[in-house]
């Protein structure tokens, strides 16, 4: 059993989410402790990347549901035992810029060689842009040293 706000929890549903009337609250997880710590980069060894284009002047809350897309997109298509290293890991995420419609097409390109997972998002069009317009792509979850050959030179969004 575990304690959640003075609750106790079966270990059994450790896992999922449980509501509370003013928040969701998660079960706590180890923390990952390193005397190297910068970035993740020694502790992570499984991650996702998500490169979106700064060119369309997407609104914030845009911008975010289309790197949500990207994310479960490539998702779905990574290995089983890629997806159960970089759930266990804490599921680090990138967001990263891309300058346009064609880097994210060279990016996809590259990605799918070396063998990644990829999910490129092509928008409807109900909302702030016309529907076809490129706007994100995602990359992993996979080995972060295969994914930073990738994206390894592209700026943080």
């Amino acid at each position: 059993m575990f304690l959640v706000h003075d609750k106790e929890i079966d270990q059994s549903v450790i896992g999922c989410v449980y509501l509370h009337p003013s928040r969701a609250l998660y079960p706590p997880s180890r923390p990952i402790h390193s005397p190297h710590m910068t970035g993740g980069e020694d502790v992570f060894k499984y991650k996702q990347c998500l490169i979106l284009r700064t060119d369309l002047k997407l609104s914030c809350g845009k911008m975010c549901a289309q790197a949500a897309h990207a994310s479960i997109g490539a998702f779905e298509k990574a290995s089983l035992l890629d997806k159960k290293a970089w759930m266990r890991e804490g599921q680090k995420k990138v967001a990263l810029k891309a300058q346009g419609e064609r880097a994210l097409y060279e990016l996809k390109a590259t990605a799918e060689i070396q063998g990644l997972p990829v999910s490129l998002i092509i928008d409807a069009g109900y909302t702030e842009i016309p529907p076809g317009t490129v706007t994100a792509l995602g990359i992993g979850p996979a080995k972060a040293e295969l994914i930073d050959k990738v994206t390894g030179n592209l700026p943080l969004l």
